[in-house]
C-alpha cells in the first residue's frame, strides 16, 4: 500500500481560464431574475428546505432573491398553503421590511412577536391575510456574495384568541441557517456545472 494522499490541485489546462469563469460567474449573478432562479431550484433543493422548515417548526417558509433591476426582494419558493398567492408576484423593496434588513445588515434575525417590531413590514400580511407571528431570516449566500434571503415563520389569523404558536429558538436559528447554506452550495454547483456545460 503506498502512502500517497490524495490532493485537489488546480490543473494548470483550467487556470488561465478563471479569471474569464469569475467574470461570467459574477454577471449571471448580477442578471438572475427570480424566474431564473426559481428554474435552478430541483426537487432535492425544494425537498431540502422544506424539510429544514418543518424542523424548524415553521407554519411556511420561503426562499427571497435581491433583484437588482427591481431594487426588491422576490419570493422564488414557498413551502406552505400560500405560496401561489405570492411567490413570483410579490416584491418586498429593499428599503424596508425585516428580511431587507437581513439582506443590507447579512446578520442572521431570529424574533418572537415579530409583529411588534417597527420594522416588520405588513404588506404581506394583509396580502395573505395572516399576522406573522414569529420570523427567522437569514442571508442566502451563492456566487461568493449575498444575494437574497431565505426565511420562515409562524403565523396566527388575525385578531384570534386562541393559543400563540411556540415561537423560534436558537436551535430553529441554527437549522434554518444549515439549510441556507446548503442550498447556496447546490446552487452553486448547478451554476458551475450549466457553465460548464456538463449535465
Amino acid at each position: 500500500m503506498s502512502g500517497s494522499r490524495f490532493t485537489l490541485l488546480p490543473d494548470d489546462r483550467f487556470t488561465v481560464l478563471v479569471p474569464a469563469l469569475e467574470d461570467r460567474l459574477q454577471a449571471i449573478g448580477r442578471s438572475l431574475t427570480a424566474a431564473d432562479l426559481s428554474s435552478l431550484l430541483d426537487q432535492v433543493m425544494r425537498q431540502t428546505m422544506d424539510f429544514a422548515f418543518r424542523q424548524a417548526g415553521a407554519h411556511e417558509g420561503a426562499v427571497w432573491l435581491a433583484e437588482e433591476a427591481t431594487k426588491s426582494l422576490t419570493p422564488v419558493f414557498d413551502s406552505g398553503p400560500h405560496a401561489q398567492q405570492f411567490v413570483g408576484s410579490f416584491k418586498q423593496p429593499l428599503s424596508s421590511g425585516v428580511i431587507s434588513m437581513v439582506f443590507a445588515s447579512e446578520q442572521p434575525f431570529v424574533e418572537n412577536e415579530v409583529f411588534r417590531n417597527s420594522r416588520h413590514d405588513k404588506s404581506l400580511d394583509n396580502l395573505l391575510k395572516v399576522q406573522t407571528y414569529a420570523m427567522i431570516a437569514i442571508p442566502l449566500y451563492f456566487l461568493d456574495a449575498c444575494r437574497g434571503v431565505v426565511s420562515c415563520v409562524q403565523l396566527k389569523v388575525p385578531d384570534s384568541t386562541g393559543p400563540n404558536p411556540p415561537g423560534f429558538t436558537q436551535r430553529d436559528q441554527a437549522v434554518v441557517r444549515y439549510a441556507s447554506t446548503t442550498l447556496g452550495r447546490l446552487i452553486d454547483h448547478r451554476i458551475l456545472r450549466a457553465t460548464f456545460g456538463l449535465r
